[in-house]
């Protein structure tokens, strides 16, 4: 029995992104798909004192061009120093902070990654350490690329020889199930519902932020919120 995940690489995401990683046992990044603009790709959420924000990686996109996600490079320089100021006004107070500051702020002040795709591995698997998550991380560059949406994910499947494959709750509407089950793939669909809420700060509970609110805020214990790592929560 192999399980196994394909999704696009996100900038550090949120707790649900990592559950997914845990529960597979290879998570194949797949950046050979198009850029999107105003998408998880290259931003994500943290709770501020005035709410929520965004912090986004600026990049270059070039018009209509069909630009690839391991196509895409980042277009200024300043972004780590700023999402690091941003990061340390919002977080200095969390529980946790200090435990991680030094790996978090060398990850943004030392590093000179200009592919975006690369930046959000660099923090995946980062953040995959700090967990103690194990999954196999491979890139969909190393597949052979089938036409197709859906046959692309089979082939790669099959190519791995994976037997379950695992994919949040949207690709319902698009992936054509009937593929895999001629493979003999059996597919799953994640249930991020019923997250257990944890101690935030500023103000009310928000439940899709960043993981590194969670990190910062409830530590070692950060599994402990997470489904994944609990066999009578899985998602």
């Amino acid at each position: 029995m192999k399980k196994i995940i394909i999704t696009q690489s996100n900038y550090i995401p949120w707790k649900g992104y990592f559950d997914a990683i845990n529960t597979v046992d290879e998570f194949v990044i797949y950046d050979d798909m198009q850029y999107t603009k105003r998408d998880w790709r290259n931003r994500n959420k943290i709770k501020t004192k005035d709410g929520l924000q965004w912090l986004s990686v600026p990049v270059e996109v070039k018009g209509k061009y069909f630009q690839k996600i391991n196509e895409t490079i980042i277009s200024e320089a300043g972004w780590r120093a700023l999402h690091w100021k941003t990061i340390t006004h919002s977080y200095s107070q969390a529980p946790y902070f200090k435990q991680y500051k030094d790996l978090f702020e060398a990850a943004y002040i030392h590093q000179t990654e200009t592919n975006l795709s690369k930046v959000n591995y660099f923090f995946i698997k980062l953040i995959c350490d700090m967990l103690e998550i194990k999954t196999s991380i491979r890139w969909s560059s190393e597949f052979i690329l089938a036409e197709g949406k859906t046959e692309r994910l089979v082939n790669i499947c099959k190519e791995e020889g994976a037997t379950d494959y695992y994919s949040g709750p949207a690709a319902k509407d698009y992936m054509d199930e009937s593929l895999f089950e001629k493979e003999n793939i059996k597919v799953h669909y994640f249930d991020y519902s019923g997250y257990p809420v944890y101690q935030q700060l500023h103000g009310d509970f928000e439940n899709g932020v960043s993981i590194i609110d969670l990190i910062f805020n409830e530590g070692p214990n950060a599994k402990n919120f997470m489904k994944s790592f609990s066999p009578a929560n899985a998602i």
